[in-house]
């Protein structure tokens, strides 16, 4: 399964697993662009088997009602925690829930699925979840006091301190699963530096203009396409031994290149910053783990 499945690295996520032959569920806010991307992923793998759930992280009710649906089936092999919100709001902005957007989007909805889930992972051993991480966990430590920016709003930070709650979650997560003896790992996967300007153009999913294409590719240098960030998150979903936690996959040069095992930044394998989060997100989504 594929949080945000119909585009960026979504789309290529999902196009490259239903090459391999994978089923994926696409996961996804809009039915009518994940059929379009379904599409265009069927003109590249005709034998592709795409069914789809709506789900909007930002939405508990959301959330639960796609795990209603995802808990139905006989297994979840791997869960890959995808969607988020890369541009974010210039101003604070909450959400149905009363938390704010941007960590919603990004790790709340995140958890709460994963929590809603793991019933249906536990019985397919061997499963995992990838959650997404990113170069911003690389910034000066972005206000972790502050995780839904109650007394101050940036747009950058609030996605930073977003993707470092999200990695930890995910790290943290990996501890309390071996700890519990269940055979589930949790590993995350950030894409380097990739812009859709250097991404293949896909009708009705990537169609940067001729402005964004020149700015994105001034960048070559440092930056890569989404097909190409999308492979370090392939790699965690087919690596048939991964390491021990923190199990962590990105590009080999940081910003871009092929896919390698990597070195996490310590803020997200720090446990008592894990605590922290778990407990914020404990608070915000009314979630308990069962572990």
């Amino acid at each position: 399964m594929v949080t945000g499945a119909n585009a960026g690295l979504g789309f290529w996520t999902t196009l490259s697993l239903a090459r391999s032959g994978d089923r994926v569920v696409m996961a996804c806010r809009s039915k009518q662009r994940a059929d379009a991307a379904a599409a265009a992923i069927r003109a590249r793998a005709p034998d592709a088997e795409l069914p789809f759930v709506e789900l909007d992280t930002a939405d508990l009710a959301s959330v639960e009602r796609a795990a209603e649906q995802l808990n139905q089936l006989e297994r979840i092999e791997v869960l890959i925690e995808n969607a988020g919100i890369v541009h974010t709001p210039a101003r604070r902005q909450q959400t149905v829930d009363g938390l704010e957007l941007v960590a919603a989007t990004n790790v709340f909805g995140h958890v709460a699925l994963t929590a809603a889930v793991l019933p249906t992972l536990l019985h397919t051993p061997g499963s995992r979840v990838i959650t997404l991480g990113s170069l911003t966990t690389l910034w000066p430590w972005p206000g972790l006091d502050d995780p839904q920016s109650e007394r101050f709003y940036n747009g950058l930070l609030a996605y930073a301190r977003s993707k470092v709650m999200l990695q930890s979650f995910g790290f943290e997560l990996d501890r309390r699963l071996a700890a519990s003896g269940a055979l589930v790992r949790s590993l995350v996967a950030h894409p380097g530096y990739s812009n859709s300007g250097r991404t293949p153009r896909v009708p009705n999913v990537n169609e940067p203009g001729r402005a964004k294409r020149f700015r994105d590719n001034l960048q070559a240098a440092v930056a890569q396409g989404k097909h190409r960030g999308a492979l370090p998150v392939v790699a965690a979903a087919d690596d048939p031994s991964p390491p021990p936690s923190p199990a962590f996959y990105g590009p080999k040069g940081l910003l871009k290149g092929a896919p390698v095992r990597a070195v996490p930044v310590p803020i997200t394998t720090d446990r008592s910053v894990a605590f922290a989060v778990w407990a914020e997100a404990e608070r915000a989504t009314g979630v308990i783990f069962a572990l």
